[in-house]
């Protein structure tokens, strides 16, 4: 069974499609780019069975193709995917996938456009092996482009509709399911102009805000380690074949899919 929907917030629902548009386009395609480079630091020290994406905006980044973990699954993708990766519909908080048998997880946007970012968080944790890892990337609110949210008829339009959930907040979220943070990082200085040509004179200011002024990213992305305390050793689950869909009604598709 297909299960067919829509990303969505608690205030109302935004279209996959919509948001894919959005990142195809200035400043989004910046705003990528610099997400995919950053990717490229954060993912070749990973390994293991399975790292799966929840969500697509855009090309699955070449950081996720190139890693050394063994298969990648990008659940809930409504169109066709370039890439050695396996397409899987569902919900983000229904995850139809094992628990205990993923090694990574990679969050792009993904909490900014959910309706219950508590539920995904809740999945991800689930799914993930002991000491698997999480990699959230999501919008600041502390930043010019979280007050871009406040013009006029902006808050109607992608991304400004998103949820803009604060770093401290989501710090807090991952410890509360049992997550420690390793890192954050923080990314996109410049002001969401839409002229590609006023963007690019305004490189300069990314060196000038990675050195002083952290804090007013538009952007963060954090890495954190899931955390299991247990009374008595167990081999490590890597050391032998992981069943990794469930028993869940659902089904690889490549067809329109469904994200919550």
């Amino acid at each position: 069974m297909v299960l067919q929907g829509h990303l969505s917030r608690a205030t109302g629902s935004v279209p996959a499609a919509e948001i894919r548009a959005w990142f195809r386009d200035t400043p989004g395609r910046e705003l990528l780019a610099q997400e995919h480079a950053l990717l490229e630091q954060q993912l070749p020290d990973l390994f293991g069975y399975y790292l799966v994406q929840l969500g697509f905006i855009g090309d699955v980044p070449e950081a996720v193709l190139a890693t050394r973990i063994r298969q990648r699954v990008v659940v809930a993708s409504d169109g066709p995917i370039a890439g050695d990766v396996v397409p899987v519909a569902a919900l983000f908080a229904q995850l139809p996938i094992s628990t205990d048998s993923v090694d990574a997880a990679l969050l792009v946007h993904t909490l900014d456009f959910s309706g219950n970012p508590h539920g995904v968080l809740r999945e991800v944790e689930r799914i993930l092996i002991p000491e698997g890892r999480v990699i959230v990337i999501g919008f600041n609110p502390l930043s010019l482009w979280g007050l871009r949210r406040f013009w006029p008829g902006r808050r109607k339009g992608v991304p400004w509709n998103a949820r803009f959930i604060a770093v401290r907040r989501m710090h807090d979220w991952l410890r509360l399911f049992g997550f420690d943070i390793e890192l954050t990082h923080r990314l996109m200085f410049r002001p969401p102009f839409r002229r590609e040509g006023l963007m690019r004179k305004l490189t300069f200011v990314e060196g000038l805000g990675a050195r002083f002024f952290q804090p007013l990213a538009g952007v963060y992305v954090i890495r954190a380690v899931k955390r299991v305390v247990r009374l008595t050793p167990i081999e490590p689950s890597w050391r032998s074949g992981r069943r990794l869909l469930s028993g869940r009604a659902v089904e690889p598709t490549t067809r329109a899919g469904a994200v919550d």
